[in-house]
């Protein structure tokens, strides 16, 4: 039985195509692959036939974390995919190191400004040293996702999502989410 479970069911490649047509509920322009939510795809059980999804949210309290498997598991099923078993791996902490370049460039299409730098390039992986003011944060001034301009003032550190902080550009005026480096 196994024999014809290997030959019949989807490759890991094929089950990952499937997957990066998952959007993240939060910002449907990117994927849960392109977020770099999904970490692992695979086969297992006795009869090769459970599909194994581990994912890391973006942060452990995170509230699409339950529909980000829903949506997992229904895209799987959609394609015959049996049985499938979500895993949820905090540790290590998702980063945004994790973005893959498809997820930059639909980010800023999407008009968020992506993050700047490598969480894992600063001092403090990412987070604002104690006593250092939010201009000196390697991502306090992104450049605006609209119009290009350099000239942006930071609104709030927080902005539609806590992994995002609010924006306003000095040469068009526009309001936009910058998504922080951690």
């Amino acid at each position: 039985m196994a024999d014809l479970l290997t030959t019949t069911r989807p490759s890991v490649e094929q089950l990952w195509a499937w997957l990066a047509e998952v959007p993240d509920p939060e910002i449907p322009i990117v994927s849960v692959v392109d977020l770099g939510i999904v970490r692992d795809v695979a086969w297992s059980g006795e009869d090769c036939d459970l599909c194994i999804v581990t994912v890391t949210p973006t942060y452990s309290g995170c509230p699409a974390t339950a529909v980000i498997g829903t949506q997992i598991r229904e895209e799987l099923e959609k394609h015959g995919v049996p049985r499938v078993q979500l895993e949820v791996r905090l540790s290590p902490a998702w980063t945004t190191d994790w973005l893959t370049p498809r997820a930059f460039a639909n980010l800023q299409e999407y008009g968020i400004a992506p993050p700047i730098g490598r969480a894992s390039d600063s001092p403090a992986g990412g987070l604002p040293i104690l006593g250092q003011g939010l201009h000196s944060l390697p991502n306090a001034s992104p450049a605006c996702p609209r119009c290009g301009s350099p000239r942006t003032t930071l609104i709030s550190q927080f902005g539609s999502t806590p992994c995002k902080s609010l924006h306003r550009c000095e040469a068009c005026l526009e309001p936009f989410d910058h998504f922080k480096c951690h």
